[in-house]
C-alpha cells in the first residue's frame, strides 16, 4: 500500500474549515485511544467537532494520528548504518526506524440515550484503506466517556473528552 499525503491532508483543510464555520458552543471531542490498524499495534490520538447535534444524534468528523511501531524484517542495522537483508546493501536509516505514524480522517454518526450509552458506526480514512466500524461510549465522568471501536482490522479503546 502506498502512503499519500495529500489525502489526509485534504482532511486536515476540511476539517479546519468545518472547525472554523461551526459555533463554539457545539463543542470539541479529544480521543486517546489503545489501537490496532491493519495488523499494528498503537495509540492514537484524535480531534473532531460536531457538525450536526440534534437531541441525541450527533455527525462528527474528525481527524487524527496513529502512532505503532514498523516493523522492518527485510533490514538490519549495523552501528548507525542500515542494511537490506536480501543483499546486504545499504539503505537508508529510516527502513530501520521502528516507529511510524499514519494520518487518518473518520466521520461517525452516533445516538446517546439520554444519561448513558452512545452508540453509533463511523467510516476511517487511512491511507488508502476506507473502513467502517461501529462505535460505543459510556459516560465514566461528566465530560468524559469510555469508547471502543469495532471494525474490519481495526480495533480501538480508550477515553473520549468532550469539551
Amino acid at each position: 500500500m502506498k502512503y499519500r499525503l495529500a489525502t489526509p491532508l485534504a482532511f486536515c483543510a476540511a476539517f479546519g474549515a468545518l472547525a472554523a464555520a461551526h459555533p463554539a458552543s457545539a463543542g470539541v471531542r479529544a480521543e486517546a485511544n489503545v489501537a490496532r490498524s491493519e495488523g499494528d499495534w498503537g495509540g492514537e490520538l484524535a480531534l473532531g467537532v460536531p457538525v450536526i447535534e440534534d437531541g441525541g444524534f450527533s455527525i462528527t468528523p474528525a481527524v487524527g494520528a496513529f502512532f505503532h511501531k514498523r516493523d522492518h524484517d527485510g533490514y538490519y542495522e549495523d552501528g548507525s548504518q542500515c542494511f537490506r537483508r536480501s543483499d546486504d546493501a545499504p539503505v537508508s536509516g529510516g527502513k530501520c526506524d521502528d516507529s511510524g505514524t499514519k494520518i487518518f480522517g473518520k466521520v461517525e454518526a452516533t445516538y446517546r440515550l439520554p444519561m448513558s450509552l452512545a452508540f453509533g458506526v463511523g467510516a476511517r480514512l487511512i491511507g488508502d484503506d476506507l473502513r467502517p466500524y461501529g462505535t460505543a461510549a459510556m459516560p465514566i465522568l461528566p465530560m468524559v466517556d469510555g469508547k471502543v471501536n469495532v471494525g474490519d482490522r481495526y480495533l480501538a479503546a480508550g477515553l473520549q473528552a468532550r469539551f
